[in-house]
């Protein structure tokens, strides 16, 4: 197997220079299909010209819109090789045996624009241009809630759950926080500001240079919401027999775990949809740890755990590409695209029963080809975070449901969902219920006016109630993502020009004019809630082009996805485990009660069936057939008796 295609070395604080190693036939192609793209459109073209329009623009974002931001801040470790790495490590270290630290715990985040482009706004922008608060509850609130109909509430849960695999940043207390002033007309009247902590922030040698942000989780997925991201939490929860991680009557870990986890990471995020997704696939690692351990009766718990890792995520990963984002981007050009990744354009079919039958990532796919890190070292990026906020998914409340009969029980307000709560939450109901009413539940749109008011004034334990949607904005300013229009711009897209060209809603439009005044002064996050979506997006064009290029890059440049998704690392159990599964099968695997609510969804995150509903149309369509056999057997017979008589009479 060929090595990595690996980025030139550089010091910490000195990125290295970009190459474009592409081809002059490549470099023409990709350009034209750009040309095409900002002309027409691709989502106008048909699936074929989409696709090769989608792998042009993906080609350019490769060679212009991936930015390195330095190696990582800590010392430098020596290189390894990966005979005596076959496992994810806790912390990410070792993925890239050349630069073990690359995409670890502590890494810098890197850029999809020019470093030029990244300096954090002005203070007096930051929190004032216009106030955040003011955009909270002028734009973002929710005056009624819009749901997005055509996926259920499992979808909101998930890309929370993997998001809290990929990044999460640190915020430093040392420093004076932001200040926010309350509007005068603020819904909930305080005489004292909004305060909220800085991010911490890295420097280097150069100080002109814009800083960069410290990661706290590995880049990598790997799992690490649920495996943990340090190794007393990690160790806590295994049962040190056969792989196996320890769960309670609940489906999660036992509760005297929980103080070993981050109070300001992740975890002060959790509630109920979470819970299910990590119980979920913890179930599922316990699972896989029983079939290789009856396969291989020789390996060791260790090994057994690694292996469980190793394929769970990669399960996972196979998930939210072949199934979650063909659920939110349902294009057909989108969904052709996503099951490309990870299948190639020449099918599941040919994939299951030949394997790679010739070395091309986009004709067989990602996983099994060589790495590739694009002449950049891996890490997730500023921009792909800030596209990544999507809290309009979350409803205002969940309506806990038998899976039975549909029978509604309590109709919980998310805040009665979250942190502390969870517990209480699973305790009222089957597992197998709750994930029924999430799946029978819409997320909201992800548009403007539809903000959780739970999560504008969400109650953190020992602090004052904070304002997610004011932070979300804060956090773009303040960490140097550009504003919307000059976004559009880097990202290879034409720049809008006034605000009814942003949004086909004239009511936004005239909102948005008041308070910004003028188009180029947009926040980013507003600009992708506000702008028109391609048919069967959930969310804009614009944000899709970050997933164009770093959807991708999780996997291509992740070892234990290319090079090392063999049977020598996974075993061949587990290769077809990953290969032979999916969520509706997983769900299934550890609820099979949830089969009739599953029968004819095409996609586990799109709204499930009601049972009894399901039931009644199962009856009515075998009443329709039975009629339809009693219909034809009654010709059929009235055919043969009066060819009887015609014979008869002929005979005569």
């Amino acid at each position: 197997m060929p090595g990595p295609i690996h980025p030139m070395s550089s010091s910490p604080s000195t990125p290295a220079p970009k190459r474009d190693r592409r081809g002059l036939t490549s470099r023409f192609l990709a350009s034209a299909a750009e040309r095409i793209d900002r002309a027409i459109g691709w989502p106008t073209l048909g699936t074929p010209l989409g696709l090769a329009v989608l792998v042009g623009l993906r080609s350019q974002l490769r060679a212009f819109n991936l930015v390195d931001t330095g190696a990582h801040p800590g010392p430098p470790l020596q290189p390894g090789d990966t005979a005596n790495h076959r496992e994810r490590s806790i912390d990410g270290r070792f993925n890239d045996v050349v630069e073990p630290s690359m995409g670890s715990y502590g890494s810098r985040f890197g850029r999809n624009v020019p470093l030029a482009n990244t300096y954090p706004e002005p203070p007096g922008w930051v929190v004032d241009g216009p106030n955040p608060r003011l955009i909270s509850t002028r734009l973002l609130d929710r005056k009624q809630f819009q749901p997005a109909t055509t996926l259920n509430l499992l979808a909101a849960a998930w890309i929370q759950f993997e998001v809290h695999d990929w990044f999460n940043h640190g915020v430093d207390r040392k420093v004076d926080p932001w200040v926010i002033e309350r509007p005068d007309d603020d819904p909930i009247p305080s005489p004292d500001p909004i305060t909220i902590p800085r991010t911490t922030a890295i420097t280097g040698d150069d100080p002109d240079a814009p800083p960069a942000y410290a990661a706290t989780a590995s880049f990598w997925w790997d799992g690490s919401q649920i495996y943990g991201d340090c190794a007393k939490y990690a160790d806590a929860i295994r049962t040190w027999d056969r792989g196996q991680i320890e769960l309670d009557h609940l489906g999660l870990p036992p509760i005297h775990t929980e103080p070993l986890q981050d109070p300001e990471g992740s975890f002060a995020n959790f509630w109920v949809g979470l819970a299910l997704l990590h119980s979920l696939f913890l179930r599922e690692h316990n699972a896989i740890c029983r079939r290789l351990a009856a396969a291989y009766p020789d390996l060791t718990d260790q090994q057994l755990y690694d292996r469980a890792r190793l394929v769970n995520c990669a399960l996972m990963a196979k998930i939210h590409t072949v199934d979650w984002t063909p659920a939110i981007i349902a294009h057909p050009t989108t969904v052709t695209a996503m099951r490309g990744q990870w299948f190639g354009l020449l099918g599941e079919r040919i994939s299951r029963r030949r394997g790679r039958v010739i070395d091309n990532e986009v004709l067989c796919g990602i996983p099994g080809s060589p790495t590739d890190f694009h002449d950049v070292r891996f890490s997730l990026t500023e921009e792909f975070v800030a596209v990544y906020r999507m809290h309009p998914l979350i409803p205002d409340t969940v309506r806990f449901r038998s899976q039975t009969d549909d029978a509604g029980g309590v109709e919980h307000p998310v805040e009665d969902l979250m942190a502390a709560q969870v517990r209480d939450r699973l305790g009222e109901s089957s597992m197998a219920d709750l994930l029924y009413s999430f799946g029978r539940a819409h997320p909201g749109a992800l548009t403007l006016h539809n903000f959780p008011r739970a999560l504008q004034h969400l109650e953190r334990k020992d602090s004052e109630p904070i304002d997610l949607a004011t932070i979300d904005l804060l956090r773009i300013r303040e960490r140097g993502v550009p504003r919307y229009n000059e976004f559009r711009e880097l990202l290879r897209l034409k720049r809008v020009t006034d605000f009814d060209e942003l949004t086909d809603n004239e009511e936004w439009a005239a909102e948005l004019r008041r308070i910004y005044g003028h188009i180029d002064r947009v926040d980013l996050m507003i600009g992708l809630l506000a702008e028109k979506k391609p048919p069967g997006f959930g969310f804009s064009d614009t944000a899709f082009r970050i997933f164009i290029v770093m959807a991708s890059r999780r996997l291509s440049a992740d070892r234990f996805f290319t090079s090392d998704f063999r049977p020598e690392v996974y075993t061949e159990v587990g290769m077809a485990w990953v290969r032979d599964n999916s969520m509706r099968s997983v769900l299934l695997r550890h609820f099979p009660t949830l089969a009739p609510a599953l029968e004819g969804v095409r996609n586990p995150f799109a709204p499930w069936n009601c049972p009894t509903q399901h039931r009644s149309t199962q009856h009515r369509s075998t009443q329709h057939r039975s009629t339809q056999h009693r219909s034809t057997q009654h010709r059929s017979t009235q055919h043969r008796s009066t060819q009887h008589r015609s014979t008869q009479h002929r005979s005569t």
